[in-house]
């Protein structure tokens, strides 16, 4: 490998590791709720298997106590195989205490390819072709980057426990994520955030 080809590689690398991060793609919001600040909320995460569903219940339950609102992980309120059982679930829910209910699941994962041209210097050798000696500078040549990367879309809901009533919904995708421990903390900041602003939750 030369070095220019090493350099592009790296760059490249450089690119696609700092581009690895979560945004909304749309958001809804129930204008007329008037039962905020939540203070309490109960996370229930719907991913791959059932462990992934509780570090990402932990996770992102205690980035909410950290930005001054009770988190709580859905796991510790009710069995896993109850919770498709909507009075058993709605009841344990309640018993906490809860002012909201955060539900998230996992759309889909989607694997992309992006090709892009990159033009660099060729025609290194003597003469008119380019390179050293040539009047008119070095000859530019077509180099194609050929990239694959992975785009999770992920749907988060948010309801009222007393009235049940859906407050606030969106549809994000992480670019690139790598595991579940890893990329929930951005994902949550990226949710409360938004909660924040819309003064459903009232950060510290």
């Amino acid at each position: 490998m030369t070095f220019r080809s090493l350099f592009l590689t790296f760059a490249l690398a450089t690119l696609v590791a700092g581009c690895q991060s979560t945004s909304i793609q749309s958001a809804w919001y129930d204008t007329n709720f008037r039962g905020g600040p939540m203070r309490k909320i109960v996370v229930v995460g719907s991913v791959d298997t059932v462990s992934d569903g509780r570090v990402f219940e932990d996770i992102f339950a205690a980035r909410l106590s950290a930005a001054g609102v009770q988190g709580v992980a859905g796991y510790t309120v009710i069995a896993d195989e109850l919770r498709a059982a909507e009075v058993p679930f709605g009841g344990a829910v309640a018993k906490t205490g809860a002012d909201g209910l955060l539900l998230v699941r996992l759309l889909r994962v989607d694997t992309r390819t992006q090709v892009s041209t990159t033009m660099v210097a060729g025609g290194m050798g003597w003469g008119w072709g380019g390179g050293w000696g040539s009047p008119f500078g070095p000859t530019m040549v077509p180099v194609q980057q050929v990239s694959q990367y992975d785009l999770a879309t992920v749907e988060s809901k948010l309801f009222d426990v007393q009235t049940k009533q859906l407050v606030w919904a969106a549809t994000t995708t992480t670019f690139n994520p790598t595991s579940v421990a890893r990329e929930t903390p951005g994902f949550a900041d990226v949710i409360i955030g938004q909660l924040t602003q819309r003064g459903i939750i009232k950060g510290k």
